[in-house]
């Protein structure tokens, strides 16, 4: 997907949080987001989601204006900073629900890939309270790499780990972009973290 911004701006009252921003993704490759915290990263991601429309400005996807079109209507992945997963269902239940959802065929095949490729198969049968910060963290990637999203969104999504941890899962995301099955967004405020995704930089 080619997603376009023309002229964003973002609002609250009087306060503006994005100006009169231009910005074209690439398609299937990696735009790394780098700014301080608060700069307006997960504002921005939220626009380009369909989470909340713009005050003013165009949102274009492949070419077709999606300013107005809500978040359900599109088909987007994101993943936050918190490890957002179904609680009452199992790992195995979280990573199937998008295609559940959209009842597709092979579906324990897909699960048990992105299980395997994110080191998280002993834990499918597992609730989410029972894992690790990183191995929630690692659910809720391969629920929305499950998805096959033409555009993933990934707000700081390794920033409440540990060290060791982001190291690893930031090697792993790597790999899985680099296949080029989607547009991927990645927000950050660490300058290294942006150099070693490669990709684009805005």
């Amino acid at each position: 997907m080619q997603l376009t911004l023309e002229r964003i701006e973002q609002r609250a009252g009087a306060q503006a949080y994005l100006y009169p921003l231009d910005l074209t993704l690439v398609p299937r490759a990696v735009t790394v987001l780098l700014g301080a915290t608060q700069a307006g990263k997960t504002t921005l991601m939220r626009v380009m989601a369909g989470l909340d429309a713009p005050a003013a400005g165009r949102v274009l996807a492949d070419g077709q204006d999606v300013t107005g079109v809500p978040v359900r209507a599109r088909n987007v992945a994101m993943v936050y900073q918190q490890f957002i997963n179904y609680p009452s269902m199992t790992v195995y239940d979280n990573i199937a629900s998008p295609l559940k959802l959209r009842k597709e065929q092979g579906i324990e095949t897909r699960v048990n890939e992105l299980a395997a490729k994110l080191h998280i198969e002993p834990f499918l049968k597992r609730l989410p309270a029972e894992l690790s910060g990183g191995q929630q963290q690692r659910v809720a990637l391969a629920r929305a790499l499950a998805k096959q999203a033409p555009l993933m969104l990934l707000d700081e999504p390794l920033v409440n780990l540990d060290y060791k941890l982001r190291e690893e899962l930031r090697d792993e995301l790597t790999q899985l972009f680099a296949n080029g099955e989607s547009t991927v967004v990645y927000a950050t405020t660490e300058p290294t973290e942006a150099l070693l995704l490669g990709g684009h930089t805005a």
